[in-house]
């Protein structure tokens, strides 16, 4: 069983014990749910740079990677480093983060939030708009065409738009569908966590204009994102690059910098 499928295993334990406890009516109820998104895809077509920077206390490739900083420091420089989007981690057993770490990152910027979580039923999706995203990220090694579809098509219905995560070429065939807006290429091979930047490189040609394109994953430098940018890449994800540091928010506007 590779960690994917453990992480899969244990997720559906945890959406079954949620639906026991708060149903799609209550988080429909919650306030912030009729918000009116705000659009990552335009954020990073109107950035010269394309960053989505991540907060992310640790992994299962990486273990701790910041625990120590607080949300509101890591947010406020993000903010103040200009980033186009943030991701923020939802899932607690493997990564430490949590649903009130999206919404409290909600309330403290006016920048697109993408909710990175292992999503595999319409559930997370309301979650994710009820506790203040703007768009979610699908895998598609974990999902099928036909639920890529009823899961991005649910995303669409209430406002949020959908980036979803492609490994090889086999994957991008079920993703080049209308209601996906933004296809990342994650240089991270889910079951052995290798990380190789030619995977980007390799793929982008499989990928049609019409959609916002990211490469995620292993990306450290400056040159890095110049060349993949040159390649056709739109925006960039990074978490570890930013979160390894004291100051992940100073760090990434540094990046930035570097980046004019």
């Amino acid at each position: 069983m590779t960690i994917l499928d453990q992480i899969i295993k244990t997720k559906e334990i945890e959406i079954n014990y949620s639906k026991c406890n708060t149903s799609i009516v209550e988080l429909e109820k919650l306030p912030i749910f009729k918000r009116t998104t705000i659009s990552l895809s335009d954020s990073i077509k109107n950035s010269f740079h394309g960053v989505i920077a991540e907060h992310k206390r640790k992994s299962p490739s990486k273990s701790i990677i910041n625990d120590s900083i607080s949300l509101s420091q890591v947010i406020k420089g993000y903010n103040n480093a200009g980033v186009s989007g943030i991701s923020v981690l939802t899932d607690n057993n493997y990564f430490q983060g949590s649903l009130e770490d999206l919404l409290n990152t909600r309330k403290m910027t006016k920048i697109p939030v993408l909710r990175k979580e292992f999503i595999i039923d319409e559930y997370q999706i309301i979650e994710a708009k009820a506790y203040g995203a703007d768009a979610i990220l699908l895998i598609a090694a974990c999902l099928s065409n036909k639920k890529i579809k009823s899961l991005s098509e649910c995303a669409k219905s209430i406002g949020l738009e959908v980036l979803i995560e492609i490994h090889n070429l086999e994957e991008i065939n079920g993703c080049l569908i209308d209601s996906v807006d933004i296809i990342g290429v994650n240089n991270r091979n889910l079951k052995t966590f290798k990380v190789d930047i030619q995977t980007s490189k390799n793929l982008i040609k499989y990928i049609p204009s019409d959609f916002i394109k990211i490469s995620e994953s292993g990306l450290s430098s400056p040159i890095q994102v110049k060349e993949l940018k040159e390649f056709g890449f739109d925006g960039f994800l990074m978490g570890e690059s930013f979160m390894k540091h004291t100051d992940p928010g100073l760090e990434a506007l540094g990046f930035i910098n570097k980046l004019k």
